[in-house]
């Protein structure tokens, strides 16, 4: 679902240099925000329903730090055309952007956006360290609770992975973050809080348990979304990377 741009990311949209991206591995296309003028570039990766201004207040100070923040729009999100997208989508749009607006120093990721960052260092992208904040985990878990929220019968899940598995010709369990937590060598912060009604908290904590080298930091009150302006966050952000 697409929903209205809110007041706190106009600064952004308008200030930022917006272009369409075509991920040629897909044949579907992003736009691509370039906020900032620093040498140095930061990715930030929207969620599920989110887009390129969602991660403000953290791309706020990066430029204040003098990086510049690469993010976007991915496919059938915000700008970006298209009805339909998934995580390997996510995924296919990183790497491309490696490729055409890299080297990143860093990335950071929200919800999908964190679970589609830790696939992508699986498959490729190099970053120094990583941020993930509410972070899905267990690919199964995710389908599941989308389709009890619906009030669906749970039997629907297991069919909707097994279409998604033979259109993508891979194992939904194989995107799932704890696992690909396993095989990553660089530091990644968790960032979780205890109220997420979206993502409960013991996702960050499984996540963190699989990561060779990883810091778990957790909020209280926040819930899924408010965790991405909050200052504490935010300065905790720019410590572990810093």
């Amino acid at each position: 679902m697409k929903y209205k741009l809110p007041k706190r990311e106009f600064e952004m949209d308008k200030n930022s240099v917006q272009e369409k991206f075509a991920i040629q591995s897909i044949d579907k296309e992003m736009v691509v925000y370039k906020y900032g003028t620093g040498t140095k570039k930061v990715l930030l990766v929207h969620g599920w329903s989110g887009r390129g201004t969602q991660l403000v207040k953290i791309a706020d100070e990066f430029v204040k730090l003098g990086y510049q923040t690469i993010s976007f729009d991915a496919p059938a999100h915000g700008k970006a055309s298209g009805k339909t997208s998934n995580m390997t989508e996510f995924i296919a749009g990183i790497l491309e952007l490696e490729k055409k607006f890299g080297p990143f120093e860093f990335a950071v990721g929200h919800s999908l956006g964190g679970m589609s960052i830790l696939n992508s260092i699986k498959r490729g992208l190099k970053v120094k360290k990583a941020v993930i904040i509410g972070s899905g985990d267990i690919v199964e878990d995710i389908m599941v609770d989308f389709v009890e929220k619906l009030g669906m019968n749970i039997a629907i899940s297991k069919k909707m992975k097994a279409n998604l598995e033979k259109r993508i010709e891979k194992t939904m369990d194989s995107f799932s973050a704890y696992i690909v937590a396993r095989e990553i060598e660089i530091p990644v912060l968790v960032i979780h809080d205890k109220d997420d009604d979206d993502v409960p908290v013991k996702a960050g904590h499984h996540i963190k348990e699989n990561l060779k080298n990883g810091e778990l930091f957790l909020t209280e009150g926040l819930g899924h979304r408010k965790i991405l302006g909050d200052a504490k966050v935010i300065k905790k952000i720019i410590e572990f990377l810093n």
